[in-house]
């Protein structure tokens, strides 16, 4: 960064002020703070665009509404008109990320790594505008690198260092098994800033060491240090674990309308606002406004949730699949009444099935394992009669309606 101050117009620094100010909404740090500024100034007295960096592993295909947190914080840099560089960790996503994991992940072949890859860039699309988006691949360089390269990368990172991370220090002293070539998955991280030239790398705030990297490794290649940005982290729907598709706690932005309408009324309540605030565009002020109804009483939560739910359906299918979602809720759930458009299946099997096989067969859990622990909590109805018996014997009959949780929904037909 240049250490001579520029001397900005009274537009300029408004601009500078907007820029800052918008786009430190919900940021848990920034590291370093001055550095944003100077960048955000630097870049609005040139008209160079700022190189905005998020890397993504392409481990798991679904994006779901934790992720978008970081996406909508790229879609106000790309308002902006700064440059989005989109990794997909085509090489390191063959190491994967050992960030809060107790264990060595499984290594992808490329060809899940480039299906992944595609998938996520098909879902980025409903955030981002991808025709703005440049996406890069790290195997470009990394595997250009030969064993000099690698040893002069790796001597910019001491053991100590990397055992300052939460996750390999749990490691260490549990005795679990931790593999050298892990060691270099922060190092990776780092020099795809170095080989990006990114100016700001983005992540939740489980990547503020990786993002760190890419700063300690771009001073040591010579280049301007990358600014370091993270984003909390949202919890899922049992309000105390980050979302987690494994954890099934998650909305995906590619679920069905009525799935993430009925969803997203099971938020617990004192997350409705950090959602509202994080996970939508939102205007702030209208975000505030409804923080100080809830607080007052002037707002009723289950009304919060509706416009929350009708938000996030609008977002991702449109204000018409939101329109429907919310009266699909509302005749179902609020009136107790069962859907007029639930699936139809036409049973061909035996006249008498046990209710676990009915529940998989039907496709509405997809194993036997998840039907039985439904039946045992009490989510499976037949009839709107809740089936308590997993042994239960069933026989099929014209009509017989079959629900599983609350938003699943079969009428068998002979």
């Amino acid at each position: 960064m240049e250490e001579s101050k520029r001397e900005l117009t009274q537009d300029q620094k408004q601009l500078v002020d907007t820029q800052v100010n918008e786009l430190m909404r919900g940021v848990v740090e920034i590291a370093p703070e001055y550095a944003f500024r100077e960048k955000i100034e630097k870049s609005v007295v040139t008209g160079v665009p700022l190189k905005i960096k998020l890397g993504m592993d392409p481990s798991a295909p679904d994006v779901h509404i934790g992720h978008t947190v970081v996406l909508h914080k790229l879609r106000q840099f790309q308002e902006f008109g700064h440059e989005i560089q989109l990794l997909i960790g085509d090489f390191t996503g063959r190491i994967g990320d050992p960030t809060g994991k107790s264990e060595t992940r499984k290594a992808l072949t490329n060809e899940q790594v480039m299906e992944n890859a595609k998938t996520y860039v098909e879902q980025y699309s409903k955030v981002l505008d991808m025709d703005k988006v440049t996406l890069m691949y790290n195997s470009e360089w990394l595997k250009a690198l030969n064993f000099e390269d690698i040893i002069k990368l790796a001597s910019n990172l001491t053991v100590a260092r990397l055992l300052e991370r939460d996750d390999f220090e749990k490691r260490y002293k549990s005795q679990q098994p931790i593999s050298i070539h892990e060691f270099f998955y922060p190092l990776m991280q780092g020099y795809d800033s170095v080989a990006m030239k990114s100016d700001i790398e983005v992540g939740g705030t489980d990547q503020k060491f990786n993002l760190l990297m890419g700063r300690q490794l771009q001073e040591a290649y010579g280049q301007e240090k990358q600014v370091a940005m993270t984003l909390p982290l949202i919890e899922g729907l049992d309000g105390v674990r980050k979302m987690s598709k494994s954890l099934n706690n998650y909305i995906g932005i590619d679920e069905a309308p009525n799935e993430i309408f009925g969803k997203s009324m099971s938020i617990p309540d004192e997350l409705m606002v950090k959602y509202f605030r994080l996970a939508t565009d939102l205007p702030l002020e209208e975000v505030d406004i409804l923080e100080k109804g809830l607080a007052d009483g002037s707002i009723h939560p289950r009304d919060a949730k509706m416009n929350l739910g009708s938000k996030l359906v609008a977002m991702y299918h449109g204000q018409e699949a939101a329109k429907e979602a919310r009266a699909y809720f509302e005749t179902v759930f609020q009136k107790n009444s069962l859907p007029d458009d639930m699936p139809v299946v036409k049973w061909e099997k035996d006249a008498q099935i046990g209710i676990i096989d009915l529940v998989v067969d039907l496709g509405l859990l997809p194993s036997k394992g998840e039907a039985r622990r439904m039946i045992q909590n009490g989510g499976v109805k037949m009839n709107e009669e809740k089936v308590t018996d997993i042994k239960t014997e069933v026989t099929i009959t014209e009509g017989l309606i079959v629900q599983v949780g609350k938003r699943k929904f079969v009428k068998i037909t002979l």
